[in-house]
């Protein structure tokens, strides 16, 4: 380990998150980031590392993208963050654009700075809008690590911060159970249902067929609102602009997140129908945040909704994903008793291993063999695996061939 390695790790270690460099440490992985560029991360070490994990999605269009580098430049040149207070034709731009490229009558937005800050937009929203304070979630799903974000999904980091909601207004459900959805539904009046479109930190289990427009008939029938996260699932990412349209179901409020950014500017957005949106009308302080919907953050992510929705990356992303599918099939073919399982749809793979630590393991071969893939937090069996939106066939060729003798290196040690 280089001196600037061993000093960086000390310092966040003594001032910044000890338990976080401990963790990794204790799997090792030692990973301080220097330059990045594309599909790829160099440790200050000078290890390549082609990027897997890209942040959740953050860096759906590869770390520090040329382009949106230059609209963040040129918009340094004549803007700052703005003030949330007035109108602004950097927050208008994108908010029809957003409402022009969301499904259904989606219609307003509500910017803020990051998924967390989103998501309570969406629970106060939905709140608001039904007179109810009950909010429906997944067991072990995550929606962020804010107050009402936190309280809903797995909520065992609010509770250690004596934070969790009353279980009356909290209530969870298994995913893929619709019996157990509409149950809960009819226990009592419930303001919204909140769903990831495809569970990240679960590990990407995929939707039963008709589950989620499933979901979206059962709020229907019991008068509640349907809330779709897709801080990781949308701009692309599973073959379609958002999630939801590749499972055809129309949501009451969209959240946005992480990719919206850029990886260059903090961003995110609440979407909402005109029918839920009433608190805009009567009270538009109800809800402030100074750096949501920074105008500098707007130009960025005008930019990065027209490269998401551009037909060819979304054709690219059908045709990678296709191809990771075989590719990956094949290997899970070759070696059931390790590779245990492929998920996949789009670019959203989630891979489990053998082993209830089996993931942890994985990263970190995948890390010596030079891929970043992070293991998922509420089931450590499961590897997250998302490469960048735009990679190519040959590219595709590198990861594949360092995934596989990471893997080769997994079946040894697991023997």
């Amino acid at each position: 380990m280089s001196q600037r390695k061993d000093e960086a790790l000390r310092l966040a270690t003594e001032y910044v998150c000890p338990n976080k460099v401990a963790t990794f440490g204790a799997a090792g992985i030692d990973l301080v980031i220097g330059k990045r560029e594309g599909s790829y991360l160099y440790d200050v070490d000078g290890h390549q590392l082609i990027d897997c994990h890209i942040n959740g999605g953050t860096y759906n269009l590869g770390h520090r993208n040329p382009e949106l580098i230059a609209v963040l430049k040129d918009a340094l040149d004549h803007v700052d963050i703005g003030n949330h207070h007035f109108a602004s034709e950097a927050r208008n731009a994108l908010a029809v654009k957003l409402a022009d490229l969301t499904p259904g009558d989606l219609k307003y937005s509500v910017f803020a700075s990051g998924g967390s800050e989103a998501v309570d937009i969406a629970i106060k929203t939905a709140r608001h809008a039904k007179q109810r304070r009950r909010i429906i979630g997944i067991e072990k799903g995550y929606h962020g690590r804010t107050g009402l974000s936190g309280a809903i999904g797995d909520n065992d980091a609010a509770k250690f911060f004596l934070s969790e909601g009353p279980t009356d207004e909290f209530v969870n459900v298994p995913f893929n159970d619709l019996d157990a959805m509409e149950h809960a539904l009819a226990e009592e009046p419930t303001a919204a249902v909140i769903v990831e479109t495809i569970p990240a930190t679960l590990g990407f289990p995929m939707p039963n067929e008709g589950y989620l427009p499933g979901i979206k008939s059962l709020c229907e029938k019991h008068d509640a609102l349907y809330i779709a996260d897709e801080v990781q699932t949308g701009l692309g990412r599973t073959g379609t602009l958002w999630g939801v349209d590749t499972y055809e179901v129309t949501p009451d409020i969209l959240v946005i997140g992480k990719g919206l950014s850029g990886g260059l500017y903090p961003i995110a957005a609440t979407v909402l129908s005109e029918r839920v949106a009433g608190w805009l009308q009567e009270d538009g302080f109800a809800h402030v945040s100074t750096f949501g919907g920074s105008e500098i953050g707007c130009h960025v992510a005008s930019r990065v909704l027209d490269l998401c929705s551009d037909e060819a990356t979304l054709a690219n992303v059908r045709r990678m994903g296709e191809t990771f599918g075989e590719r990956l099939g094949a290997l899970q073919h070759q070696f059931p008793d390790h590779l245990l399982e492929v998920r996949r749809r789009g670019l959203v793979v989630g891979l489990k291993f053998k082993g209830d630590m089996g993931a942890v393991l994985m990263s970190k071969l995948l890390y010596d063999a030079g891929i970043w893939a992070i293991m998922s937090g509420f089931d450590l069996s499961v590897l997250q695996f998302k490469p960048v939106l735009t990679i190519d066939d040959a590219l595709l060729e590198e990861t594949m061939k360092r995934f596989e003798n990471a893997l080769e290196q997994f079946i040894k040690l697991m023997r």
